[in-house]
């Protein structure tokens, strides 16, 4: 489930507050039951819309969506997050519990790639511009090379050359909380934004 906490593998052992510095005074967290206390218990609905295979609306939001973001960790636990889009459902399902998403060009690096094939366990956040859903997916990837459905994915004659197959874990519509505390589509607060 997505909100109990276990003992993370990563977990390094408390650091002392500093006394000086951005820090000082600074109280850390405890424990995940300390973490309970505060937050409390997550309502059953909230634990209830958790599934493990692409419903229909689960579908339709791909199928609007043209981005999302893909979260990835090396096998020591160092996190990335990397920006995918393409066109409105450029993400290709194979199944009910298997997406595919195709590289597109980019600037080289591969570090989700690199990740990946250390530590499988990828998160996927997908947005729709203007829309307040949110699809949060979490599962384990591969890398392909080659494929016979890397054919649906050719756009402009270009069939990638690389697809990041998912196998879906757990897959849920998340809060559209943040969206609409940070009025990220309402272009009355964008004044500044582009710099």
């Amino acid at each position: 489930m997505p909100y109990a906490a276990g003992p993370s593998p990563y977990a390094a052992a408390p650091t002392p507050t500093p006394a000086s510095g951005p820090l000082a005074g600074a109280v850390p967290l405890g424990s995940a039951e300390e973490l309970r206390e505060i937050l409390g218990t997550p309502h059953p609905v909230v634990i209830d819309k958790v599934h493990d295979r692409l419903t229909d609306e689960d579908l339709a939001l791909l199928a609007r969506s043209p981005f999302c973001a893909l979260s990835t960790s090396d096998a020591s636990g160092n996190c990335d997050v990397s920006p995918r889009g393409d066109a409105p459902g450029f993400t290709h399902v194979l199944d009910p519990g298997t997406l595919a998403l195709p590289d597109r060009l980019g600037n080289r690096r591969a570090d989700s790639f690199h990740n990946i094939l250390s530590n499988p366990h990828v998160g996927l956040l997908y947005l729709i511009p203007g829309a307040m859903d949110v699809l949060r997916v979490n599962g384990r990837a591969r890398i392909l090379t080659d494929a016979p459905f890397f054919d649906a994915m050719t756009v402009k004659d270009r069939r990638p050359k690389l697809a990041l197959v998912v196998e879906i874990d757990e897959i849920f519509r998340h809060c559209s909380n943040a969206l609409r505390r940070s009025g990220v589509w309402a272009p009355e607060g964008w004044e500044g934004a582009a710099g």
